[in-house]
């Protein structure tokens, strides 16, 4: 595995999904992982697909999209270096949730799981830390369920906002509609107006034609509300 490869992993081993693995089982992952290159604006997956395996991002970005029941495209998130995702596949092999997309060329690490049940075989005792990872998933989803059920949508939207522009990404500056982040955190688009102007006057945002930049990532974990749930 390459340096750019290790630090991805190591990233990815303090934040998301891998960040409760213990140490023999992200070895495992590292030593399984193989690379796969994608093109600008390939498509790495498609929703319904089978899926079949969990990758980190080694370098680039991608975008996790749905298509609503209008036959509208719905970008719901952007993962960037040390970002984990398509984890669910490792433990059902079911069909993808979404599609993945390149948004430049991108390197990431594959971890199949026919390759990760094979060491688990060799290793059994990595099986009760990959049970331990799967609750602490089932978890972060409950977690998200309850975010969407109990917070007011203010504190919804400016959650929303921090997740997409976290690390630094692109100054800040998301190319989303108004409508979009709306469909994101099940609200109407005239009460995410609205919201949006509120913290524009007061110097958090700026939103331009199918833009929104934070400005202020301080006054915006204040409105998320990060100590409930």
């Amino acid at each position: 595995m390459n340096d750019a490869a290790r630090q991805a992993f190591d990233k990815a081993a303090t934040t998301g999904f891998l960040a409760d693995a213990p140490a023999p089982l992200l070895e495992a992952f590292r030593t399984i992982a193989i690379p796969v290159h994608l093109a600008d604006g390939e498509i790495l997956f498609e929703q319904g697909q089978a899926g079949d395996a969990l990758y980190v991002v080694e370098m680039g970005t991608v975008e996790v999209s749905v298509v609503s029941r209008e036959g509208r495209k719905l970008a719901l998130d952007v993962f960037r270096k040390g970002d984990v995702f398509g984890e669910i596949a490792l433990f059902d092999g079911g069909r993808r949730t979404a599609t993945v997309t390149a948004m430049e060329p991108c390197t990431l690490r594959s971890v199949r799981r026919a390759d990760l049940f094979a060491q688990v075989a060799r290793q059994p005792d990595l099986a009760s830390d990959l049970i331990l990872l799967a609750g602490q998933r089932l978890r972060s989803v409950s977690r998200q369920l309850h975010e969407q059920v109990f917070l007011p949508m203010p504190a919804r939207l400016a959650r929303k906002l921090l997740h997409l522009t976290r690390h630094g990404a692109l100054d800040g500056k998301l190319a989303l509609s108004q409508a979009e982040l709306a469909d994101f955190i099940g609200a109407s688009r005239e009460a995410v107006s609205k919201t949006l102007g509120r913290w524009r006057e007061e110097g958090i945002v700026t939103v331009g034609r199918s833009t929104i930049t934070v400005e202020d990532r301080l006054a915006l974990e204040a409105h998320a509300e990060i100590g409930f749930i």
